[in-house]
C-alpha cells in the first residue's frame, strides 16, 4: 500500500518522510558493513597472508552476499522486512565477532572463511528487505525517486563513510577493534531502522510453501523464457565484478607503489563519492540518450578503458597522488554508466517485472563473488596486471551483450518511448 498525499518537503524530493528513519539507518549499517572492505586485503598481506588465500577469502563471502540477495526478497514477502531485517542484523553480527575474535586473532584462516561467509549473509538480508519495503510504502510516481535514495544511501555507507571512517578508527583504535567497531555501528543503524521507523508494512500476498518455491522459480524460468533478461543479468554481473576484485588486490598493489594506506583508503573513498554523483547524472544522460546506448558505449566501452587506466595511472603518472585520484573518480563515475540497466532489463517484459529485477539482483550478489573468484584464479599465474586485462575484457563483453538487449517492437530504449510501450 503506497502513500500518495505526502506534501512534505521530503516527500517532494522523492524520499518517503515515513521511512525516513529507515534510509538513515541503512546508511549507518551499511557503513559498519564495508568498512573493512578498501583495508582487509591489504593488512591480510602486511600479516603475511598470499594473495590466492585473501582472494579465497573474499570468494567465500561473495558466495554468501549472491545467496543471500536471491532470497532476501521472497523471505521479506514470507516474513516480513523487520524479522528478515533482524535476522541479517544477528547473523551479521555473529559472523563479525567471530571474524575478529576467533579468525583475525592469530590469523586461523579456516575460522576466517567460516565466519567471514557467515557475515556475507547479514546485508543482503537487512538492506535489500528494506529496498522491498520502499516498493510497497513509496508512491507509484515517486518510486524511481525513492529507489534512487536507497541506493544513495547503500552506496554512501558502504564505500564513502566506512572508508573514510576507517582512516580515523585504524589509526586510533587498530585494524582488529575497528572490526569490532562495526558491531556498534550497524547496531545504531538497526536503532534507526527498525525502531524509530515506525512504519507498517503490509502486503496483500501472504507466501506460503509453494508460493514460496514458484517465487524463487520464476526468476529462473524468466531467463530461459526471455533470454535477453539472461544476458542483462550478465551485464549486471560484469557491471560491479571489477570492484569486488579490486578489493582483493588494488589496494595491495597501490600500497606496494609507496602509497600510504591513508592515501590509499581517501582515494577509494573519493572514487565512490564521484560514483553515487553520476548515479545521478546518468540516470538523466539514459533517460535522453537511451538507456541502451548508456549503458553499452558509457559502461561498457568506457569502463573497460577506464579500468585499465586506473591500473596503469601509477605508472603513467610516476605515483602523483592526485593523477591516480582522478583516474580513479573517472573510473567510477563510468561505473555508474550502468544505472539504466534497472530501468531497461524489466522493460523486456510486460509481466513478472519482479522476477526480472531479481534477476538483476542475483546479478549483484553473484559480482561479489566473480571478482575474488577470479583473482583467486589468476593472479598467481599472470599477476595483477593479467587480472586487470581481464576484468577489463569482461566490460568489452558486456559491451558487446548490451547491444542486442532490444526492446520488444523496435522501441527506443528511452523513458518516454518505453512508457508508450508498456
Amino acid at each position: 500500500m503506497a502513500l500518495t498525499n505526502d506534501n512534505s518537503l521530503l516527500s517532494r524530493m522523492g524520499l518517503p518522510r515515513h521511512l525516513a528513519w529507515g534510509y538513515l539507518g541503512i546508511l549507518i549499517f551499511m557503513m559498519g558493513d564495508g568498512l573493512e572492505l578498501g583495508w582487509l586485503a591489504p593488512y591480510l598481506d602486511k600479516r603475511g597472508m598470499g594473495a590466492e588465500d585473501i582472494a579465497l577469502l573474499f570468494t567465500a563471502y561473495g558466495i554468501t552476499v549472491a545467496i543471500a540477495s536471491w532470497f532476501s526478497g521472497v523471505l521479506t514477502e514470507a516474513y516480513g522486512p523487520r524479522k528478515t531485517m533482524i535476522m541479517g542484523l544477528l547473523i551479521y553480527i555473529i559472523g563479525t565477532l567471530g571474524f575478529a575474535g576467533l579468525g583475525i586473532e592469530n590469523l586461523n584462516y579456516p575460522i576466517m572463511l567460516i565466519t567471514y561467509a557467515i557475515r556475507g549473509f547479514g546485508y543482503p538480508f537487512f538492506a535489500y528487505s528494506f529496498l522491498v519495503w520502499i516498493n510497497y510504502r513509496s508512491a507509484q510516481n515517486k518510486l524511481g525517486t525513492a529507489v534512487g535514495w536507497f541506493w544513495f544511501a547503500f552506496t554512501g555507507g558502504l564505500n564513502v563513510f566506512g572508508a573514510y571512517y576507517s582512516i580515523w578508527a585504524i589509526k586510533n583504535l587498530g585494524e582488529q577493534n575497528t572490526l569490532y567497531s562495526a558491531v556498534l555501528w550497524v547496531l545504531i543503524g538497526a536503532l534507526f531502522a527498525l525502531v524509530l521507523n515506525k512504519d507498517k508494512f503490509k502486503t496483500n500476498t501472504v507466501l506460503e510453501g509453494n508460493s514460496k518455491a514458484a517465487e524463487l522459480k520464476k526468476g529462473l524460468v524468466i531467463m530461459k523464457k526471455e533470454p535477453k533478461v539472461l544476458m542483462g543479468g550478465i551485464v549486471r554481473i560484469i557491471n560491479t565484478t571489477s570492484q569486488s576484485a579490486f578489493y582483493a588486490f588494488l589496494g595491495i598493489y597501490l600500497i606496494g607503489r609507496g602509497f600510504s594506506q591513508s592515501e590509499w583508503l581517501q582515494i577509494w573513498g573519493t572514487i565512490w563519492l564521484a560514483n553515487i554523483a553520476f548515479n545521478l547524472f546518468f540516470g538523466f544522460v539514459g533517460d535522453i540518450v537511451g538507456w541502451r546506448n548508456t549503458v553499452l558505449w558509457f559502461g561498457g566501452i568506457g569502463c573497460m578503458l577506464a579500468t585499465l587506466l586506473l591500473y596503469y595511472s601509477p605508472v603513467i603518472f610516476n605515483d602523483s597522488y592526485w593523477l591516480v585520484m582522478l583516474c580513479g573518480i573517472l573510473w567510477g563515475g563510468l561505473l555508474a554508466g550502468y544505472v539504466p540497466l534497472s530501468a531497461l532489463v524489466p522493460s523486456l517484459v510486460k509481466e513478472d517485472k519482479g522476477a526480472a529485477m531479481s534477476v538483476l539482483n542475483l546479478g549483484a550478489g553473484l559480482a561479489t563473488f566473480t571478482g575474488p573468484l577470479i583473482v583467486w584464479l589468476f593472479i598467481g599465474s599472470i599477476g595483477s596486471e593479467g587480472v586487470v586485462w581481464i576484468l577489463a575484457f569482461l566490460y568489452l563483453v558486456s559491451a558487446i551483450l548490451t547491444k542486442f538487449i532490444t526492446l520488444p517492437n523496435g522501441a527506443k530504449t528511452l523513458g518516454p518511448a518505453v512508457a508508450e510501450n508498456d
